[in-house]
């Protein structure tokens, strides 16, 4: 990798004696930058970069020379890469379920892209993730905001394994604080007023967030095969995506969180009663649980819209909201918080953290504990008594003299 003086050519005048004279000028002497590096990048492609100094120039040369020997070489040009330009081919290669894709798709081009899109890659700092987390914290709730902040985060480091940059900038940024305690949990009553202000058709859903812990798409996801009323279990195979600008299907769970969980006796009645009010019929629907293998296959869905059709959002959002607020629960109360309802209802009931979260289809442990870690206040009491056992002095024996 020779540094190269352009202001020169490399051949020099020689005298009459033979020596050699001066150098002789090139055609740019004097003209732009004088000194450029030129060097062959871990992809076999040819690669160069103009200085003003000397000194510049050779020590750039030497820092690629260390890049390369310890396969360490970020290559500059990759890094002029758009935010946005990335994060599209960033985003194309996740294997993603339907909604998760879904999500992560409306994050970028809703909260990112207007504000760090145009941006290179290598232009971003931590100093303008911060100022970004800032700004979208004005009209996010603080738990909205760490989820769309870790789409980004994971975005960048998978820009810095590329090597399009030489490290994330999502470094010791600070998010706002969640306080799960402003959680809305509903009463057992607004439970069951949820449930009879639904349409017919819609009542049992409630009961299975309340009961089982369903997310929404799982729940509109039931088969009637998943249900096992002898042995009072419900199996979750999959779920329905109703995703934008796609016609509803079938996926695998989120986190491939497949599970069966206990069917109670007032979950199991209300499948009863629905079931025999509204016998499931085929719907035919594209099915990629497996994505080897989609197909279009009937189903005897238990939920479906008015017209017997798959779920859509567009169906549910308005009964939904009308059943919420006469139950009196706040504006924006979600179907996700009947499966907050069942996770505390597990949790105040004695349940262990490992329990909760086979019964939600959490990943890891640590998913539950960071949601629900204030919902187990006697954890905090049976360390004090350990505490307390362990340290409280007993009387003395010593006979007073």
């Amino acid at each position: 990798m020779p540094v190269d003086d352009l202001w020169y050519l490399r051949k020099r005048e020689v005298g009459p004696d033979g020596e050699k004279g001066p150098r002789i000028p090139s055609k740019r002497h004097g003209r732009g930058k004088r000194w450029r590096v030129r060097w062959v990048d871990d992809a076999g492609r040819d690669r160069q970069q103009l200085f003003e100094r000397k000194a510049d120039a050779e020590r750039h040369d030497a820092n690629v020379r260390a890049d390369l020997s310890r396969g360490q070489y970020i290559d500059p040009v990759a890094g002029k890469t758009t935010v946005q330009a990335y994060g599209e081919t960033w985003r194309a290669g996740q294997l993603l379920a339907g909604a998760t894709a879904d999500r992560i798709e409306r994050t970028l081009r809703v909260h990112v892209y207007p504000y760090l899109g145009a941006m290179q890659l290598a232009q971003v700092r931590t100093s303008h993730v911060q100022n970004w987390v800032k700004d979208r914290s004005k009209v996010l709730a603080p738990s909205s905001m760490k989820v769309v902040y870790n789409v980004v985060a994971a975005m960048f480091a998978a820009a810095a394994l590329d090597r399009k940059i030489g490290a994330s900038p999502c470094v010791r940024i600070r998010l706002p604080d969640i306080d799960r305690k402003d959680r809305v949990i509903p009463t057992p009553e607004q439970v069951h007023a949820l449930a009879d202000e639904l349409p017919d058709h819609f009542q049992a859903l409630a009961y299975v967030a309340a009961g089982c812990g369903h997310r929404q798409g799982e729940a509109w996801g039931i088969e009637l095969e998943h249900i096992d009323f002898l042995g009072r279990e419900i199996r979750i195979e999959q779920q329905l995506c109703a995703c934008a600008g796609r016609d509803p299907h079938l996926t695998a769970p989120k986190n491939k969180s497949r599970r069966t969980v206990e069917l109670g006796r007032v979950v199991a009645e209300a499948l009863a009663r629905h079931v025999e009010r509204f016998p499931p019929e085929e719907v035919p629907i594209l099915d990629e649980t497996d994505p080897r293998n989609s197909v279009v296959r009937p189903a005897k869905l238990l939920f479906v819209s008015a017209r017997g059709k798959p779920m859509r959002r567009s169906g549910w959002s308005y009964p939904w909201a009308k059943a919420v607020k006469a139950a009196g629960l706040p504006g924006g109360f979600g179907y996700h918080g009947l499966r907050h309802y069942f996770a505390t209802l597990l949790i105040h009931s004695g349940a262990s953290v490992k329990t909760v979260q086979k019964a939600l289809g959490h990943s890891k442990p640590s998913i539950t504990l960071d949601m629900y870690v204030h919902e187990w206040p006697e954890a905090v009491d049976r360390t004090r008594n350990l505490v307390d056992a362990a340290l409280l002095r007993k009387p003395s024996l010593k006979v007073a003299r």
